[in-house]
């Protein structure tokens, strides 16, 4: 960087470094506490940073040395191509910005303190995910999966505001929908999300189809209904993102009195990586007016204070997802301390998400089951077969999920004023092969919390399974992942101590040899028996 670029990058930190802090600082007890008081203090900071990141001359300035390094034929100094990305998606004139924090703040606040009705009862989301894996009535079952979509109804609207605030945000920089500048701040293209995921979904069309054919007609049996009669309600979970287990002893059981806590710190342990700090200072167990769901976030990119939240119960479910957040808090932990402050963060999001299902994935992995839930391997031996069938069927069904998601979000940010229910069931019946009930008007899109407060993100999840399984490859050559050392240190210094220095997918080339390639994926979960 030349001395005036270094200057500008210099002063721009000591602005945001403090307002940010104290921004994840209340995100963090708003999601905690549910307080409209937080929820307040989280809408006030985000808008002060966004204030920040939308100034127009500074905007232009970083615009013109990204286009003076094109034209030079050189790659723009790191520094100031992320902070040009950051001022990118930031363009918006103070009453949007305004506006979007108020937005996002409402819809925040109803998903962290919705509570579905069942029977006249409010119901958590670990009480409906329940009935859906383990009843059998299906009067119960369909009331549970009507109850977790209530949340739509009270949020679509809102939901739309902010899909067209943000459209005309991008189109006003020259972008034709806030879909195209999303991922331009990712370094992607919309084809190219598209694209990766269409390949993965053909590369996945017959086994897929198969597997289901397999799933439904056990789910008929199950239930003791026709084929045809099958409704959403008859899958494990309200969206058939995840894989009901029809056979096999029940991983479910494995954890039963398990403290999934000291499961998770002896995973890490294994691998070098401490997480006891990390754990500390999480909040990991239910109460009325937290946040439902899980996530890990880092709060001073200056110190290693990073936090996981989740609503643990003894689950196979939530043993992944407990290992999958402290993948991303490991991550953000070990990030180069002598790294320039806004390089101080994942290379991507889809390389955290990578790191994170590379640990979530050890909650069905025989070895881990056997070496660090100490199940006896006279049980799991004789079920190993079923459990890869398991993890199998598991991938596919996600894959499929996840084109309704990719495909829907797309749709919905070039046309929001089109039948977007009407378009979301068409896209699950051609995805996931589940039909729409009959007479079904409400708008179930608007139920999955992606969609308005993690926009244009879930292709992450898609590419994050691929180089996982990439590294996961990698790893098999180094001893493996469960109780090897050697793998953490290869993780700390091959990927986490990198941070953003340099662009997704030249770091994914440094630390695998090759760019992203789904064929890793496909040869671990596809074309395998199953």
């Amino acid at each position: 960087m030349t001395p005036e670029q270094e200057e500008f990058v210099r002063g721009h930190v000591e602005r945001i470094r403090p307002l940010e802090r104290a921004r994840n600082l209340a995100w963090w007890l708003h999601a905690t506490l549910g307080k409209e008081e937080h929820a307040q203090e989280v809408a006030r900071l985000s808008a002060e940073l966004e204030r920040i990141h939308s100034n127009r001359s500074e905007y232009e300035r970083l615009a013109a040395w990204v286009e003076e390094f094109r034209r030079r034929g050189e790659p723009s100094a790191r520094e100031v191509a992320v902070l040009y990305l950051d001022f990118l998606g930031s363009q918006k004139t103070a009453e949007e910005i305004e506006e979007e924090t108020r937005l996002e703040k409402e819809v925040e606040s109803e998903f962290n303190n919705f509570r579905g009705k069942l029977r006249g009862e409010p119901v958590s989301d670990n009480r409906i995910e329940e009935i859906l894996a383990k009843e059998l009535d299906g009067a119960l079952r369909r009331e549970a999966w009507e109850a977790s979509k209530e949340i739509g109804s009270r949020v679509a609207g809102r939901v739309l505001e902010l899909v067209r605030l943000r459209n005309r945000v991008a189109r006003r920089i020259g972008f034709p929908d806030h879909y195209a500048l999303a991922l331009a701040q990712e370094e992607m293209t919309p084809d190219q999300v598209t694209g990766m995921m269409d390949r993965l979904v053909e590369l996945t069309e017959v086994p897929f189809r198969e597997e289901k054919a397999r799933l439904d007609a056990a789910l008929a049996d199950r239930f003791g209904i026709a084929s045809e009669a099958r409704q959403p309600w008859h899958y494990a979970d309200p969206f058939f993102q995840r894989a009901p287990q029809v056979s096999g002893p029940s991983l479910d059981a494995f954890f039963e009195g398990a403290d999934l806590v000291d499961l998770a710190v002896r995973t890490f342990d294994g691998v070098g990586l401490e997480v006891r700090d990390i754990l500390a200072r999480s909040d990991l167990f239910a109460r009325a007016g937290k946040s439902q769901h899980a996530f890990s976030t880092h709060v001073d990119r200056e110190t290693d204070d990073v936090r996981v939240l989740c609503n643990l119960e003894p689950s196979e479910r939530w043993m992944s997802t407990l290992l999958h957040e402290l993948g991303h808090a490991s991550y953000d932990k070990h990030l180069g301390r002598e790294l320039p402050f806004l390089m101080r963060q994942p290379a991507h999001t889809l390389t955290t998400e990578a790191i994170a299902m590379l640990f979530g994935r050890l909650s069905t992995d025989p070895e881990w089951l056997v070496r660090v839930a100490g199940i006896a391997e006279g049980v799991i031996g004789p079920a190993a077969r079923e459990i890869r069938a398991f993890q199998r069927r598991s991938m596919l069904i996600f894959v499929r999920w996840a084109g309704v998601m990719v495909h829907f979000e797309r749709r919905l940010y070039e046309a929001p004023e089109q039948d977007l229910t009407g378009l979301w069931w068409d896209l699950v019946h051609r995805y996931q092969g589940v039909r729409r009930p009959e007479g079904r008007t409400a708008p179930d899109w608007a139920a999955k919390l992606h969609l308005a407060l993690a926009p244009v993100y879930y292709h992450n999840y898609v590419f994050g399974e691929m180089m996982a399984s990439q590294v996961q490859r990698h790893l098999s050559t180094r001893g493996g992942l469960v109780g090897n050392a050697e793998a953490g240190r290869w993780l700390v210094e091959g990927l986490f101590r990198m941070g953003a220095r340099k662009p997704w997918n030249e770091t994914l080339r440094a630390i695998t040899g090759e760019p992203l390639d789904p064929l890793h994926f496909v040869a671990q979960y596809v074309d395998v028996s199953p």
